[in-house]
């Protein structure tokens, strides 16, 4: 499943670039040789993003991640081009029955250098977002009939995506403010690794996750992206050393007062129901981590207290994240349907850009009262 995933993607980058490389040198034809320096830097530009994708684990550290952010960089300035391009061709055909400008060419240079302009205002915005995570806040009430006055404070992540470009210096940062909010658990949806394990391992990355300091643990799940590198047990063991514990379609009752459940992800088509994970009924408040949010219900009907989830990113930019909010029931944020509160993070990480345009990297504390 993962190659065939992997062959849509690349098929359809590829259909992107080349549209995007053969209207821009249709574009500045009639310019000299601007024409050129655009064609060369979109065959060069590609050539990096993909060797940094493919040969990533093969480079020095510093190499790769150059290359990463190079090729990332690149793949979001094409995709914004090629909108505009499509945008552009559009015009061009009602121009032709209906004729709003006369030089048709210069129109399509200004769109060119206007998106390149506002781009590239828009792309500092972005990795400042990026860059400065907020935090966002809840307080949610169980609503189980056996009550404790407690209160605990959970942090929850998501969607980090170790690896070459969020790097070990990256997650010192992220732990550095988990810690920061002085949590009695942590929780991580899912997509705690991006894809491959081994620049995980090269940068000792364990080393840092086993400073996050939560007296009830730290636990985690797998999501999407554990499924795309080495092998599921290679990550396993990563998370033992860690000190982390995974959760994979199990469930597990803290100082006898809380119970945890954790869902392996939907890419897994053997995944246990949810039903099966706890006891019906359990007088325990419910916390499940289900790294894709797809069929809520299920959730509400097992009178689950909170279920955290990631992974739609809340699109990671515009206008992504309109498709994710279609998609989805709860594509981003908090809803409560009966008794049951979720929560959809748009990861404190991300895959691919460092950049964040219509989206926010976030870092979730729940005051949760039971």
């Amino acid at each position: 499943m993962k190659y065939g995933f992997f062959f849509v993607f690349f098929t359809f980058l590829l259909s992107i670039i080349a549209y995007t490389t053969f209207r821009g040198y249709q574009t500045l034809a009639p310019y000299g040789n601007f024409k050129t320096v655009y064609l060369v830097s979109m065959v060069v530009l590609s050539v990096v993003m993909f060797a940094g994708i493919g040969f990533e684990n093969q480079l020095p550290h510093g190499l790769a991640k150059g290359m990463s952010f190079a090729g990332h960089t690149f793949f979001i300035v094409a995709a914004y081009l090629f909108i505009s391009f499509l945008l552009t061709d559009i015009f061009r055909a009602v121009n032709h029955f209906v004729p709003l400008v006369t030089n048709i060419q210069a129109f399509r240079l200004g769109a060119m250098v206007g998106t390149l302009a506002i781009l590239t205002v828009l792309l500092v915005w972005g990795n400042y977002k990026f860059n400065h995570p907020q935090k966002v806040q809840l307080t949610i009430h169980s609503n189980k009939s056996h009550k404790k006055n407690r209160e605990i404070k959970i942090v929850a992540a998501s969607d980090i995506h170790l690896g070459t470009s969020i790097d070990k210096k990256r997650l010192r940062q992220y732990v550095n403010l988990i810690n920061a909010e002085k949590p009695d658990i942590v929780l991580i949806a899912g997509d705690l690794i991006d894809r491959s394990i081994k620049p995980v391992i090269s940068q000792k990355m364990d080393e840092e996750l086993r400073t996050i300091q939560a007296p009830m643990g730290v636990y985690v799940i797998f999501g999407n992206h554990e499924y795309y590198g080495e092998g599921d047990h290679h990550i396993a063991d990563f998370y033992r050393k860690s000190n982390i514990t995974l959760l994979r379609d199990t469930s597990v009752v803290i100082n006898n007062e809380l119970l945890v459940v954790g869902r392996d992800d939907k890419h897994n088509p053997n995944r246990r129901h949810l039903k099966e994970l706890f006891p019906p009924d359990t007088d325990k408040p419910v916390i499940v981590l289900d790294h894709q949010p797809y069929h809520l219900q299920e959730a509400e009907s097992s009178r689950v207290d909170l279920q955290i989830s990631g992974h739609t990113h809340n699109g990671q930019f515009f206008p992504a994240n309109l498709i994710v909010k279609s998609m989805f029931e709860l594509g981003y944020g908090h809803l409560k349907k009966g008794n049951t509160h979720f929560y959809v993070s748009s990861g404190l990480g991300l895959w691919g850009p460092k950049y964040r345009l219509g989206s926010q990297s976030e870092l979730v504390v729940v005051n949760f009262r039971f």
